[in-house]
């Protein structure tokens, strides 16, 4: 029986006691992982995980179970348990499928390549940080690829299958002198093949990291207080996904737990200001063809101009709000429902020249690279760590400093926004919310805050 055969009677037996909704997602996932501490390879993982989730939509109720069991028998074995659950006056039937596939376009499979190969990669990062200064005490080098196979069918007859690559480097290193320790991080990956690594050269990313660290343990102490804040491209988005994006995902909007509810259509940033989600970009880390729905990739418009246009939803906050699904219903495999999820959440380029933001920039903190930090969605309030800054002296960037962080609002902060970069910088990352981790990347311009809280540790 083809899988398109007995996807439509396990949907079928799904809803067989009555429901509005009915979902099948597939997933095979075959990953290998590296792991380089001490200067030998600690961990080498290989392996595949497959299983399949089946989703039951009973009005505002959902219902979810998983196996790894994923032949017809035992897909039907557990559409048949899912169902009892079920006594629900609307009947549906699943309609005829249409058939949708999407191939991941890859230079290089990262399965193509031999082991050792990968393992030299790994090697030559390690060496790379270790020799830079006598001061690296600890470095770790992590290397991972994983092919996610998906299928999705759904009783309003969509059928969806994708393929899915990612591939990703990174190295932490820690570098001491005098008691003092500092840290520093560098990473390179996306939705793309091994030919990533054709642009990044792994030794790079070694000693990228540790440069940042040692620059950090010569570095002053930061200062605290109010001042401007000229952030880099080169930081990534870190804080509009934190500050800002997780606010902007429809489900904590529907639960009333974002500072950004009730206020489409109002002006919630300066002008200057454009904030977008878009999966659609080539190979980055959060793109794909279609959401783990099956609602194809899009660029949604969230803020334009400093004015708040919607939300990020998956199908059930869209039908809920009454608006369009716009493609960010992700799963981390399956084993979990789809929740809302940013994907590649950015500040769109604007139209100053970044060397300009920081020439008319007489005093303030310059941030090159941001570090982990924590929001409250409810009410906007942030902090993040600053991993590599700089004093700002009559327009220039001055002495580097240590232990900086930004302590503000997001809300606040889009309106203080003053000047906006043509240049575009992407960080990747995983992002977790509910339990769930997914693959993300956020970039913004260079760009100015004319005020912000900074804390630091000089007295």
């Amino acid at each position: 029986m083809e899988l398109i055969d007995y996807a439509k009677d396990v949907l079928t037996t799904v809803l067989r006691n009555g429901g509005d909704f009915a979902e099948l997602f597939l997933e095979r996932r075959s990953s290998t992982s590296f792991s380089c501490e001490d200067n030998r390879v600690e961990k080498a993982i290989s392996g595949v995980d497959h299983g399949a989730g089946i989703r039951l939509i009973l009005g505002e109720k959902t219902l979810y179970a998983h196996t790894n069991d994923v032949s017809p028998d035992g897909l039907m074995t557990l559409a048949k348990h899912i169902s009892e659950g079920a006594l629900y006056e609307r009947r549906t039937r699943p309609h005829e499928f249409a058939p949708v596939r999407f191939q991941a376009a890859v230079k290089t499979a990262p399965w193509d390549v031999p082991v050792s190969s990968k393992l030299d990669m790994v090697m030559s990062a390690n060496d790379a940080a270790r020799t830079l200064d006598p001061r690296v005490r600890q470095v770790l080098v992590r290397y991972g690829d994983s092919l996610q196979e998906v299928m999705i069918a759904n009783s309003s007859g969509g059928f969806w299958q994708e393929q899915r690559v990612q591939t990703l480097l990174m190295a932490h290193v820690v570098a001491s002198s005098d008691g003092l320790i500092q840290t520093g991080y560098e990473s390179v990956g996306g939705t793309v093949g091994f030919e990533i690594f054709d642009e990044n050269n792994p030794r790079d990313v070694g000693l990228k990291a540790a440069r940042q660290a040692v620059l950090m343990l010569e570095a002053d102490k930061a200062p605290t207080g109010l001042m401007p804040v000229v952030i880099s491209s080169s930081a990534g988005g870190t804080m509009i996904h934190e500050a800002v994006g997780h606010s902007l995902e429809a489900d904590l909007v529907q639960k009333g737990l974002s500072t950004f509810a009730g206020k489409v259509g109002h002006r919630v940033g300066s002008a200057v200001v454009t904030v977008v989600d878009d999966a659609t970009v080539p190979q980055k880390r959060g793109s794909f063809f279609i959401d783990d729905e099956g609602t194809p990739a899009a660029r949604t418009m969230l803020i334009e101009e400093g004015v708040l246009r919607g939300f990020l939803h998956d199908l059930l906050t869209a039908k809920r709000g009454g608006d369009a699904p716009t493609g960010n219903g992700r799963r981390e495999s399956f084993r979990h429902k789809p929740i809302p999820r940013m994907t590649n959440t950015m500040i769109v380029p604007g139209q100053s020249d970044p060397s300009e933001i920081l020439a008319e920039t007489n005093h303030g903190l310059y941030v090159r690279k941001m570090g982990g930090g924590q929001v409250n969605t409810v009410n906007g309030d942030f902090m993040f760590e600053v991993s590599e800054g700089y004093l700002v002296r009559n327009g220039e960037a001055g002495p580097a400093v240590r232990g900086a962080a930004l302590v503000g609002n997001g809300p606040e902060v889009l309106q203080k926004i003053d000047m906006v970069g043509t240049d575009h910088g992407f960080a990747i990352g995983t992002c977790g919310k509910d339990g769930q981790g997914v693959p993300v990347s956020d970039a913004q311009p260079t760009l100015r805050i004319r005020e912000l809280t900074v804390g630091g540790t000089a007295s």
